[in-house]
């Protein structure tokens, strides 16, 4: 007998991982991480190939959510992405002499 599974349950966030970014459920796989891929030109089966511990429909999952909240995502992305870039300067900057 086949199980339904409620595609809603499939992302989830809590703040005690990645700072309450959504995640896909029981993994610590986070839907930005998902989404990077997918920009980077892999499909969601080659992406499904590479983290061998997640289903196709979870992967199908997260670029869903991604769509469903399109623009909050874009911005939460851009947002850890200006992060990262300061703090690499600033190990640059404490780097050089």
């Amino acid at each position: 007998m086949s199980t339904t599974l409620e595609i809603g349950s499939m992302i989830t966030s809590d703040p005690r991982i990645h700072r309450g970014r959504p995640i896909i459920a029981g993994t610590g796989v986070t839907v930005a991480r998902i989404v990077g891929w997918y920009q980077l030109g892999l499909s969601p089966e080659e992406i499904a190939d590479e983290l061998r511990h997640l289903s196709l429909a979870q992967v199908y999952a997260a670029l869903a959510y991604y769509h469903a909240n399109r623009e909050a995502m874009d911005a939460d992305i851009a947002s850890t992405q200006a992060e990262a870039e300061q703090l690499e300067a600033a190990h640059r900057a404490k780097a050089t002499p």
